[in-house]
């Protein structure tokens, strides 16, 4: 009886909260949410930080539009701190030019999360709108808030890093489930997981055990448990037959990256690395099919360095191939300065032949692009790859052919961060290659986040994933998750590996969003009928007093649906 107590009189206290409390404890629950991610990957303290914002949105009562205001305020709070604890690691791309850029990293670190705060403060606010007392206002929060990231992950090219849903990645039971419903369906059921034990303290009309909802809400979490754990233990990694993959991370810092004069020096160390031994089972590029170099490998446009290509047609056997990034001029007869470039990655044959060309879609925002280009560079502003006129995108995601392996799906960098990017179903990929330049964050939180996100992409699919990064982390998953090799974050080295062979199309791979979209739609129905349910009934008074069993211990007699918290307040302190 104490703990019961206990608990509601923090509900309580959390529920009365008004002014800069309520705005401080919000910013708190968001910012301890990241624990959740990688690499804490401490998802159980999201049963201690959803249950906070959801009695926060409880004490926001005080009339319809001002307790609608009053939550989506809160929704904005739980945002900031969320988005700044857990991309505080964007300032670090602004310090490798810093006597260009490091003014601009308080933008980056403030002003990027007061942006995408925007969207819980939007699914707060609609959520507030089907606001009851009772264990529906969990599946209202849990829709609206999935229905907002969604728009987060494609509102002005898209932004979903960090996604609720990414909680769930770890262990890899509990991934599993991205199979079936996607990121998005992975998402919806981490908010109504972890937001459930809310109801405890509810008080309701209709004799409902208070622990039902929690309970109902554990059995889903050991259910996609015991999903997972079998799928797990019917699928073992099986590989594409005759296919040596090698990796090569040179740790490149980004000034040598993008200084030309550092041309001859860059290519000896990546031909030395990628010739390197690495055991008796590998004697260096001979014993290599496909050699995988990162983004942007060179500090020069690789087309217009016949040299270079020639190094690289003596360097190859035959019969192996090279997969690497490179930047792609728009117009690759044309001498002098590039004016538009493409993000591109390059299969490159062992007669220095190019045999395929993959153009980057989805690029980042002031780092690869500026929104109105032209206007902005006429002031003197560049994006941080500091390519005159930007890159441009791709037109087509296509998948790559290479020989005597399954097509590969290319994600550049960030590009693996966004569920729907996939090629074409006609094409069937057999494998996710994934080149990226995380360099740019240095040894923090980001590189891990990134490293999970593109493991949930294999998962979804149900394809393996190769993943080549400058700095770290690369690794070959398989296609249920399962890490086969890894080089982390800061390491210089190389990493061999056979190419997991893909599973069936998963349900997800077949149907995509439609699975998660139900599960939202069935939610708001449900809310949306309990909500007029409890605006009609007479018993709608005490629905709208969920505490009002531990108030009155307080001298607080809360029963009107519209009191407010500062009524209850101004109760108690007399």
């Amino acid at each position: 009886m104490r703990l019961a107590e206990k608990l509601h009189s923090i509900a309580l206290a959390i529920v009365l909260a008004f002014g800069w409390k309520r705005a401080a404890l919000a910013f708190a629950a968001g910012a301890l949410s990241v624990l959740a991610l990688a690499p804490f990957n401490a998802w159980p303290v999201l049963f201690l930080t959803l249950p906070v914002v959801v009695w926060l949105i409880d004490g926001a009562v005080s009339g319809r539009w001002d307790g609608v205001a009053a939550a989506a305020w809160i929704g904005y709070c739980f945002g900031l701190g969320y988005f700044i604890a857990g991309l505080y690691w964007t300032g670090y791309a602004f310090f490798v030019e810093a006597d260009i850029f490091a003014w601009l990293s308080p933008f980056a670190v403030l002003g990027l999360p007061a942006y995408l705060a925007l969207f819980p403060a939007f699914g707060f606010f609609l959520a507030r709108l089907l606001w009851t007392r009772d264990g529906s206002r969990i599946l209202a929060f849990a829709a609206f808030l999935t229905l907002t990231e969604w728009l987060r992950g494609h509102v002005l090219t898209g932004f979903p890093w960090n996604a609720f849903g990414y909680a769930l990645s770890e262990p890899a039971a509990l991934a599993q489930t991205a199979s079936l419903i996607g990121l998005w369906g992975m998402t919806f059921l981490t908010l109504v997981i972890f937001a459930s034990p809310a109801v405890l303290i509810t008080r309701n009309a209709h004799n409902r055990p208070r622990w039902l909802a929690p309970v109902m809400a554990l059995t889903v979490l050991v259910l996609m448990g015991g999903y997972g754990a079998v799928r797990l233990s019917q699928s073992p990694t099986t590989f594409v037959e005759g296919t040596r993959l090698r990796i090569m991370q040179p740790n490149l810092p980004q000034d040598a990256k993008f200084n030309y004069s550092a041309k001859k020096a860059v290519m000896e160390k990546y031909l030395a690395l990628s010739d390197r031994a690495s055991g008796p089972q590998s004697r260096g590029i001979s014993d290599v099919t496909i050699l995988i170099w990162p983004e942007s490998a060179f500090p020069f446009l690789l087309s217009r360095e016949g040299d270079v290509m020639a190094q690289i047609a003596g360097f190859l056997p035959r019969g192996t191939v090279l997969v690497t990034g490179a930047t792609r001029a728009a117009d690759e007869g044309r001498k002098g300065p590039i004016r538009h470039a493409y993000n591109s990655i390059y299969v490159i044959t062992h007669d220095g032949g190019v045999a395929a060309v993959y153009d980057k879609l989805h690029l980042v925002p002031f780092g690869e692009f500026l929104p109105f280009q032209d206007a902005l560079e006429a002031v003197g502003l560049e994006q941080l790859t500091r390519v005159q006129g930007g890159y441009l995108p791709g037109t087509i995601r296509h998948a790559l052919q290479l020989p005597n392996v399954p097509p590969a799906l290319p994600l550049i960098c960030y590009e693996a961060i966004f569920p729907d990017d996939r090629a074409g179903r006609d094409e069937g990929p057999g494998w996710i290659i994934n080149l990226t330049n995380d360099g740019w964050f240095g040894n923090s939180t980001g590189p891990y986040q990134h490293l999970e996100q593109a493991r949930m992409r294999a998962i979804e699919q149900g394809l393996p994933l190769v993943r080549a990064a400058n700095t770290g982390i690369s690794a070959v998953i398989d296609p249920l998750g399962r890490t086969q090799a890894r080089l982390d974050l800061g390491v210089e080295g190389i990493l061999d590996a056979r190419l997991p062979a893909a599973t069936a199309p998963t349900v997800y791979a077949r149907f995509g969003d439609i699975p998660a979209a139900a599960l939202v739609a069935l939610a708001l129905l449900l809310a949306l009928r309990r909500r007029l349910a409890w605006a009609t009934l007479p018993t709608a008074r005490t629905e709208a007093a969920p505490f009002s069993a531990a108030a009155s211990a307080t001298g607080c007699a809360v029963t009107r649906p519209n009191c407010c918290a500062t009524c209850c307040r101004a109760s108690r302190s007399t």
